[in-house]
């Protein structure tokens, strides 16, 4: 603006026709309007830096991000942000809360926090949060506070609680993902899944694992996507499918197929497993190549189980595979197992079904298969004991 009417006046300047008079007063002017100008720019240039200085020093930014936050934000007097930060702090945020908090939304260090903030705070606290929940979802994502409680915040919280079967279970899923009663798409999203075919259940499953999913822009497209997948929108793995594509990426997705296919399975059985399974292929890599080996390697048994039976993929080699596996190698080797029975049911049944069924049942051998069982439990909680040290050791470190 100001090379705008810069250029402006000095055309008028030129102006061969113009009388002395008229020119002088131009150049009057234009002088008047440099200097307002020049006071402007001075004025916003000392309140950027008093912003600056505040964010440095009150609240421990780093000048980088004050620098950044005072594009978004400046003040010419403490007395607004003072007011939010000891709010914060007096509702049991601490330091590094509130920094996260400036960083994602400046524009609540000047709200009025007894009138705009407070009252968000009062209604989560009516729900059952803890005062360490909504510290949890105000860090997570500050935006919530700015919208408004009675025309999004109660009506966002109330479609969430339909689907959940307590309100502590709605607080759960809000305070993984807040942008729930704030994201203007939720509303129609839900609508649009429920429109689609998709159970509360399966609604529920996608507000307590990744509620973002329910946000997101293309949600359409992944559903149709899952859809032609061969899954049913009224079946329950529907939402656990769309979850696992929504949550890797393709880069994910390529390196898991490898693993698999460098143990000798197709794309194809690859994909039928993750159609009977599909939580298997939320497995980590070297999740997905341990279980491999181990199987494979280390009891010499038949690979095609597990794609068979994917769900084996996701209990833990050192609390379940290993001791069960070590009952049933018994077992077979004493001949008290019949070798076509199958090898997937002794690791899918909870722990007091497969105790009674694969330990006590066999009466002469229950002492020695229950001593085998539990050292090898024993073990794993020996192991996870030692990592837990090692990790408390690195963080003294």
């Amino acid at each position: 603006m100001f090379h705008f009417h810069r250029h402006r006046l000095r055309a008028l300047l030129h102006l061969n026709n113009l009388p002395q008079t008229s020119k002088c007063h131009l150049l009057l002017l234009q002088t008047n309007f440099l200097n307002s100008f020049s006071t402007t720019t001075t004025s916003s240039s000392d309140q950027q830096s008093f912003t600056i200085s505040y964010l440095t020093k009150t609240c421990g930014l780093s000048p980088q991000d004050a620098l950044k936050v005072s594009k978004r934000l400046r003040f010419k007097t403490p007395q607004k942000p003072d007011s939010v930060v000891t709010f914060f702090k007096n509702h049991g945020f601490l330091i590094h809360n509130i920094q996260s908090i400036i960083l994602k939304d400046p524009e609540l260090l000047v709200a009025n926090p007894i009138k705009s903030i407070l009252p968000k705070f009062q209604f989560l606290a009516s729900k059952g949060a803890s005062p360490s929940d909504i510290v949890k979802t105000v860090t997570r994502c500050p935006r919530f506070l700015r919208v408004s409680l009675d025309k999004h915040i109660v009506p966002a919280f109330d479609l969430v609680r339909s689907f959940c079967p307590s309100n502590q279970k709605a607080i759960d899923s809000i305070i993984a993902c807040p942008t729930s009663i704030s994201d203007f798409r939720m509303k129609p999203n839900v609508k649009f899944l429920i429109d689609f075919g998709l159970t509360g259940s399966n609604i529920y499953h996608l507000l307590r694992t990744r509620p973002s999913i329910i946000c997101s822009t293309d949600l359409k497209n992944a559903v149709e996507e899952i859809k032609e997948l061969g899954f049913d929108p009224s079946k329950a793995y529907f939402s656990v499918a769309l979850l696992a594509k929504r949550a890797i990426t393709k880069s994910q997705w390529d390196a898991k197929v490898d693993v698999l296919k460098s143990w000798g399975f197709s794309e194809d059985e690859i994909f039928n497993a993750f159609k009977r399974h599909p939580n298997f292929m939320l497995r980590s890599p070297d999740k997905l190549n341990a279980v491999m080996s181990f199987w494979v390697d280390g009891l010499g048994w038949d690979p095609s189980v597990l794609l068979a039976k994917p769900v084996l993929f996701g209990f833990s080699i050192e609390k379940r595979l290993s001791p069960r596996a070590s009952i049933v190698k018994y077992l077979l080797s004493k001949g008290l197992r019949r070798k076509d029975a199958s090898i997937y049911t002794p690791f899918v049944v909870s722990e007091k079904l497969f105790v009674e069924k694969f330990v006590n049942r066999f009466a002469e051998h229950s002492s020695d298969l229950l001593k085998l069982y539990e050292e090898k439990m024993n073990l794993a909680d020996s192991r996870n004991d030692l990592q837990m040290v090692d990790q408390i050791l690195v963080l003294c470190n």
